[in-house]
């Protein structure tokens, strides 16, 4: 507990440097909000399972489960690797895993008061999207986003143990964010999916990392369970792999660039 919170005071103080390029970054997810827009209008006109409420609810709610989800986790492993950095963090009686998630969690921290800003423009802009959920379907939705964060933390972490057989893991991680995009939610929800399509979807990890917790918080049925049940499955199983590959790896490890 020590040195997670020591990790953490370093590394929010160093996010709060990069207040302007944190700023940047939270307004660069902003894609749900204008899908939103896109999709309410066309509900309007009938035909689709949600109302205009409900499809605008749902993005909002992808907007801040995707700012609380957001991983780069791989672009910093793969640099770490190729300039030779890793070999002074395999010296810390840390593993690199836990010191890069302390840096994405303090990283959080410093972007909540630009999502909180940019949620009550949201608010004042789209009225229809405002309702209050009951507290404890709201922690629940916390949890769901915490595990996504989780998930995903880990997808990617796995993808950057690739870098030391190839180098450019972030070329694979590129290919992975197309499934996600796509598949996890974040173009329109799952309902308006074809059923073959939606069913081979929930066999993925992809649903999960935003669908699942942003549905939730935005007051849709979804399947709870078996849902984190697959989330939790997918995250041992892609952590195991991560651990695989990083022992591997080091014997492949050169420290080239130190």
């Amino acid at each position: 507990m020590r040195k997670a919170r020591t990790l953490l005071s370093v590394y929010l103080a160093y996010m709060l440097e990069y207040r302007a390029e944190l700023f940047l970054w939270a307004l660069a997810g902003l894609l749900p909000l204008i899908l939103m827009g896109v999709w309410t209008e066309a509900a309007r006109g009938g035909g689709f399972p949600l109302s205009p409420g409900e499809f605008a609810r749902y993005f909002l709610m992808v907007f801040l489960v995707r700012q609380a989800t957001v991983v780069w986790v791989v672009w910093e492993f793969e640099r770490d690797v190729v300039e030779g950095r890793l070999s002074f963090r395999l010296l810390r009686p840390l593993d690199p895993y836990f010191e890069h998630l302390a840096a994405h969690v303090a990283e959080r921290l410093a972007r909540l008061p630009f999502v909180v800003l940019l949620t009550l423009l949201f608010f004042y802009l789209f009225p229809e999207a405002r309702f209050q959920p009951e507290p404890g379907p709201f922690l629940l939705g916390l949890f769901l986003t915490l595990l996504a964060f989780l998930l995903r933390y880990t997808m990617q972490y796995a993808t950057a143990m690739l870098t030391f057989w190839t180098e450019r893991a972030t070329s694979v991680e590129e290919v992975f964010f197309l499934l996600y995009l796509f598949l996890s939610g974040t173009i329109a929800p799952l309902e308006v999916f074809p059923e073959p399509l939606r069913e081979l979807a929930l066999f993925t990890p992809f649903p999960y990392l935003v669908y699942l917790p942003a549905a939730f918080l935005a007051g849709q049925e979804v399947a709870l369970f078996p849902g984190i049940w697959i989330m939790l499955l997918w995250g041992a199983a892609f952590l195991l792999l991560a651990r695989l590959l990083f022992h591997l790896g080091l014997k492949r490890y050169s420290g080239q660039g130190a």
